[in-house]
């Protein structure tokens, strides 16, 4: 039998043989490197099956050998091939692993490197997030800080209100030496911001006084006026005033030295008297009540100009009041109307939301607060007080407060005044300036009724509550009464 033939039996002893031991070292080499991956299979392969033709018999003695050596044990045959085949694969697997474990350490610094570029931004972060809440924590504080400041103020502003509210009686007491005697009716006056100007309008002329603890000394004579002078009113921010009369005109003064005064602008827009003027707290809105039946507002550009009229009332209008938040005013005429008129806050036009027909017209309103307001019924005993409802915005009478009046008729110059400060208002009614208190409640108590012999009497109650100037026929006297608590 020839080499390239071979016997049956022995081929197939080989077979198994070269088998059983290609297994046993397959076992022994997936115990031995448990990771390795599907790449050392395909060596294997490789290696090992190409070497099994090397192990045919080439002579018939090897063949008879071969024959004798299937007596051979397989526990004997099998190390010998284990250890062949194990040397002959020990240098490539051993360059597998060392790839491998080049390619995990590897991997493993640039995960580590990683986690630690991780752990730096996380702590960045963690010291930009500790600066920025820092930074919220101080504006905070800071906020904080001035909300506790602002309602200390709120409180002892409260506070002291309440003490003023809680207090004795107040009056006004004549300072006799200070008169001045004026012959010619002096309709209207007015107080500056700090009450060192007063400003007197006799007849169709305006008497500066430079005013020193009640004691005036006329500094200056405004001549400008072609007719009586009827109302008058300082700017907030500046010594500035308006002045308006029954010539029609309303005149822009501007202070040009120490207590000295020029004309700066004439505005002429109504068709009859002047009897009363408003000025906003930014000093950029004029608003004028005429006998023409109209309101104008003149607002402040390069110039003033005016830039609305309403029309509603139905006869001369006498007294016009705003309210703290300088968005509502209210207006009387001898229509027997009081008209509630409010600023849109899209285009900052004036419009009337609401009108109400009162038992009997009044010269005299004003405003209390944003959602109170008094209101003069002509030479009644009864002061009228409305009030705001939160549910449809629109104001109804809520009560009557009891007035002296003691004349059927009365002058609709000397407009009404409330001064928060002191929770004092002031309501010239017939022969009588009342002089009445706010209390915490809502009510309106007399705390003094100053009677004068006539019902022509004018005045003004300065800023901070603390004078009272006046002109009366009876006594044909600028007179000061200072405020004093009891």
């Amino acid at each position: 039998m020839s080499s390239s033939q071979g016997s049956p039996f022995t081929s197939k002893f080989y077979r198994e043989s070269i088998e059983d031991c290609f297994n046993k070292a397959q076992e022994v080499i997936e115990s031995s490197y448990n990771k390795i991956s599907q790449s050392i299979d395909q060596i294997l392969l490789d290696s090992v099956l190409p070497r099994l033709p090397s192990l045919q018999f080439e002579s018939a003695n090897q063949q008879s050998s071969s024959l004798k050596s299937s007596t051979i044990p397989k526990e004997f045959i099998y190390p010998i091939l284990i250890n062949q085949i194990t040397t002959e694969l020990r240098q490539p697997i051993n360059s597998i692993v060392q790839r491998e474990v080049n390619k995990s350490e590897q991997k493993q610094t640039e995960v580590i490197q990683s986690l630690k570029q991780q752990v730096e931004n996380q702590k960045e972060e963690r010291k930009k997030e500790q600066r920025d809440y820092l930074e919220i924590i101080n504006t905070k504080n800071s906020e904080i800080k001035q909300l506790n400041e602002k309602q200390i103020i709120e409180e002892n502003y409260i506070q002291k209100i309440k003490q003023v509210q809680d207090s004795n009686k107040f009056t006004f007491e004549l300072m006799e030496q200070n008169s001045i005697k004026v012959d010619n009716y002096c309709y209207a006056f007015a107080f500056n911001k700090d009450q060192s100007i007063v400003l007197a309008g006799c007849q169709k002329d305006i008497k500066v006084f430079e005013n020193q603890q009640g004691k005036l000394n006329q500094v200056q004579l405004l001549s400008k006026h072609t007719n009586q002078v009827f109302t008058l009113n300082f700017m907030k921010k500046t010594n500035n005033f308006v002045s308006g009369s029954s010539d029609n005109s309303i005149i822009i003064w501007q202070v040009i030295a120490n207590n000295q005064w020029n004309c700066q602008q004439i505005l002429n827009g109504h068709s009859n008297w002047i009897f009363c003027l408003l000025l906003n707290n930014t000093d950029d809105l004029i608003i004028s009540g005429s006998v023409d039946k109209t309101i104008k507002f003149w607002m402040k550009q390069n110039q003033w100009i005016c830039q609305q009229t309403i029309n509603d009332h139905a006869e001369q209008v006498y007294s016009l009041s705003l309210n703290e938040q300088q968005n509502k005013l209210i207006s009387c005429s001898l229509d027997s109307q009081i008209l509630i008129i409010e600023q849109s806050k899209l285009d900052k036009q004036w419009s009337v939301i609401q009108k109400i027909i009162v038992d009997q017209y009044g010269q005299r309103l004003c405003f209390i607060n944003d959602n109170l307001f008094t209101f003069q019924p002509y030479c009644k005993d009864q002061m009228y007080i409305y009030e705001m409802d939160t549910n449809n915005k629109q104001y109804n009478k809520i009560k009557e407060i009891a007035v002296k009046c003691d004349s059927s008729y009365c002058d609709c110059l000397f407009p009404q005044q409330y001064r928060k400060s002191k929770c004092l208002l002031v309501n010239k009614n017939g022969k009588n300036v009342n002089l009445m208190r706010k209390k915490q409640n809502g009510d309106f108590i007399i705390q003094q009724s100053i009677q004068f012999g006539h019902q022509h009497i004018y005045g003004q109650l300065s800023d901070d509550g603390e004078y009272l100037i006046t002109w009366d026929l009876g006594s044909k006297e600028i007179q000061i009464r200072k405020c004093k608590d009891q």
